[in-house]
């Protein structure tokens, strides 16, 4: 466990005034969809909400994840045979049979592209061993990316009972997922050639994604559909660095929603670059050459103009010996305007060799750490870090 070991250590933002009189704010946009929301991805900001955290079926959206746990499963390259369990599955199709053998990666394209049920279906078997297993691991991922009203039932997005998200956690799915790769790269795809069937041959898949085509600066994401969820929509755009996500649940307009959703978002958009670098952050040896080691963190971030950003740091209480420079030892969370923007690792600058001591000096240490720890536990016997 990391302990706290102090306040929130404030920094404030310092920037050089920008005249931004050149730009003009567009007016919040008026939306077909039951929830709507604008997130940017650099900084975590909310932009434009409408009953944005209201949990709803968002149909094939849930593809995203599906997808990014075969991105993230080290397996893209492994070639599967599918089976009548895999490719028997109603809706929408990437046109699998029984005995095709195809690629991890080209089910990813199945998935994000053609939106195939089958590729979902699939890949949930071949990479869970079966679906019930997959999904569970679908809920352990959202549950570590904080999409705390989300529950999967099925990869595909089918209509199940239990089967929810909101706009704002489907928003925080898909920012995670454009840190991958191979993801961002194969959901920007107008269209693919992907090789499958039995034996494999050419075939051509095209993005249900319009925007692509349609908006300027549109990177993604996923297009959904259900008669009980109706017209689901998670879409990314970039520009001038600045990178918004926008998703609409049940959503008759939604090609026009999302374009005047971003329209807006990008019109009162600006961030600034800032870097965190702390170093010399000392923690306590035990049985070690030296009685402490030093601690360090660095990292490159983006802050919306005009927001202050904080940070606090996380360490395990002390060490025993022996350490090695580059070990883990905490952390330090990062904060923009109350919200969690990210975390960044805390680890050793130098290593410790292990020592030998009488019991003497061994009490004596453990002693002092005690006495070390009883400060810190009083200091912050009343900070809630919940």
């Amino acid at each position: 466990m990391f302990q706290k070991i102090a306040s929130f250590f404030l920094a404030v933002a310092v920037f050089a005034a920008t005249d931004f009189s050149c730009f003009a704010a567009l007016s919040e946009p008026t939306v077909s969809a039951e929830s709507a929301i604008v997130f940017c991805a650099n900084t975590g900001e909310v932009l434009y909400e409408k009953d944005a955290y209201t949990k709803r079926a968002m149909a094939s959206t849930t593809k995203i994840m599906s997808a990014l746990l075969a991105c993230e499963s080290g397996r893209l390259a492994d070639t599967v045979t599918v089976t009548q369990q895999m490719a028997q599955i109603e809706g929408t199709s990437m046109g699998l049979l029984a005995g095709d053998t195809v690629t991890i990666r080209g089910l990813v394209y199945g998935m994000l592209l053609s939106s195939g049920n089958d590729a979902a279906n699939t890949v949930a078997i071949a990479l869970g061993g079966s679906v019930k297993a997959f999904v569970a691991k679908m809920n352990e991922k959202a549950e570590s990316l904080g999409m705390k009203n989300t529950h999967f039932m099925n990869p595909s997005g089918l209509t199940e009972d239990g089967h929810y998200s909101t706009a704002y956690d489907m928003a925080v799915l898909a920012a995670a997922a454009l840190q991958n790769e191979v993801f961002a790269s194969i959901c920007s795809s107008e269209e693919a050639v992907v090789y499958y069937g039995n034996p494999p041959y050419r075939r051509v898949l095209t993005n249900h994604n319009r925007l692509l085509s349609m908006y300027d600066g549109a990177t993604g994401v996923k297009t959904g559909y259900t008669k009980a969820a109706g017209r689901c929509l998670v879409s990314s755009a970039q520009r001038d660095g600045i990178t918004l996500i926008a998703v609409t649940l049940c959503a008759p307009d939604d090609w026009n929603d999302h374009a005047a959703m971003l329209d807006y978002g990008f019109s009162i958009s600006r961030t600034r670059s800032e870097s965190l670098s702390l170093n010399n952050i000392a923690i306590p040896v035990v049985g070690g050459s030296a009685s402490t080691v030093l601690a360090e963190a660095q990292a490159d971030f983006y802050v919306t103009d005009g927001a202050e950003w904080q940070y606090a740091v996380y360490h395990t209480p002390f060490l025993y010996a022996p350490a090695s420079a580059g070990d883990v030892v905490g952390f330090v969370e990062i904060y923009t305007n109350e919200r969690h923007l990210m975390r960044v690792p805390l680890y050793l600058s130098y290593g410790c060799e292990r020592s030998v001591v009488t019991a003497e000096e061994d009490t004596s240490l453990i002693a002092r750490l005690l006495e070390w720890i009883k400060e810190k536990i009083f200091f912050w016997k009343d900070y809630d870090e919940s």
